[in-house]
């Protein structure tokens, strides 16, 4: 288990993550040092755990927007997909008729 020191708000913190997920981690902290600066920017220094919490609440309510529209296009994705599907098959059902018509008119002649 890797040990990372991130830096939120001008404080360091050590945090514990899985071997490989350094970067990863870092990327997260500096985005949430990034929307703390704006808040802090906004607001002035109201106290370390009030930004963060409200940070939180505002990559939070992100995630759940995120989230939402995820779903709103997989199931427009899936719609799309049957829609899709029923067209091929109409489609082949309508050549697969064809054939029939031309198979039987070379047959009568």
């Amino acid at each position: 288990m890797a040990v990372v020191d991130v830096t939120v708000n001008g404080r360091s913190y050590q945090v514990a993550c899985d071997d490989g997920q350094e970067p990863h981690l870092l990327e997260l902290a500096r985005l949430i040092d990034s929307r703390i600066g704006e808040l802090a920017r906004d607001m002035g220094q109201v106290g370390d755990a009030r930004l963060i919490l409200m940070a939180g609440l505002l990559i939070a309510d992100e995630l759940t927007d995120a989230r939402e529209e995820v779903r709103t296009l997989k199931e427009a994705l899936d719609t799309a997909r049957r829609a899709g599907a029923e067209s091929a098959k109409e489609s082949l059902e309508t050549v697969a008729r064809r054939i029939e018509k031309i198979a039987a008119r070379l047959e009568s002649a």
